[in-house]
């Protein structure tokens, strides 16, 4: 069954998790993994002069893309992180737009250099639905790329999830985890190329490592 966005139980726990999520000194940074300082930064978009970022959470990533000169776009699902993250990098240049991704993806008629999502609506999204809408909104030779944990061994698909622990109202998101061989597959379909699909090791032996997978339209 897709993930539905129009019930609380879906965007709750996003609402929740942005009233916590800002500290007073928090900056602009871009890190595809989950170690501070570890692996590749936004070198990876290549020489991208307008990116989108789908699922944008804080915005620190695309506040820094836009310090840098380059036009950048977010798109979140929760009201209050967006209302957040737009007070936050007002002035940056940094544009956040709530909705759905898959409806705002739909209904867009720009286009962009790079799309990507760091721990984001790629983790969230069924991808045989996400990846062709992402590719429509990409300029050929544009540069998908996204991170997350890499699947558990053996627990593979959409993983649904309880939030804020289980003797409390019910809010729950879904995941989608696969193999780097089968993300390669999803976005092949979509009519992507050039896909390079890998985990990169954590920097402390037996530490998660990261799932990176980028791809050209």
């Amino acid at each position: 069954m897709p993930a539905r966005h129009d019930i609380a139980a879906e965007t709750e726990p996003w609402d929740t998790y942005a009233g916590s999520a800002f500290k007073d000194d928090v900056e602009p940074a871009f890190c595809w993994t989950q170690y501070a300082g570890h692996g590749p930064g936004p070198e990876v978009l290549g020489d991208a002069a307008t990116a989108l970022e789908i699922g944008c959470g804080t915005g620190r990533a695309l506040a820094l893309l836009a310090g840098r000169g380059i036009k950048a776009t977010g798109i979140d699902l929760s009201p209050v992180m967006v209302k957040k993250v737009t007070e936050r990098w007002a002035g940056t240049g940094a544009d956040f737009v709530c909705g759905e991704v898959l409806e705002v993806l739909a209904a867009d008629t720009a286009t962009y250099d790079a799309v990507y999502s760091i721990f984001g609506a790629a983790w969230f999204t069924d991808p045989a639905r996400l990846f062709p809408l992402v590719a429509g909104r990409l300029r050929p030779g544009g540069v998908l790329a996204f991170s997350h944990p890499p699947a558990i061994p053996g627990a593979y698909g959409p993983q649904g999830m309880y939030k804020g622990g289980f003797a409390r109202k019910t809010m729950f998101t879904y995941r989608y985890s696969y193999t780097p061989r089968r993300w390669t597959g999803f976005l092949e379909r979509a009519g992507f190329r050039d896909v390079d699909a890998r985990v990169l090791d954590a920097p402390e032996a037996g530490h998660i490592g990261t799932l990176l997978v980028t791809a050209r339209r």
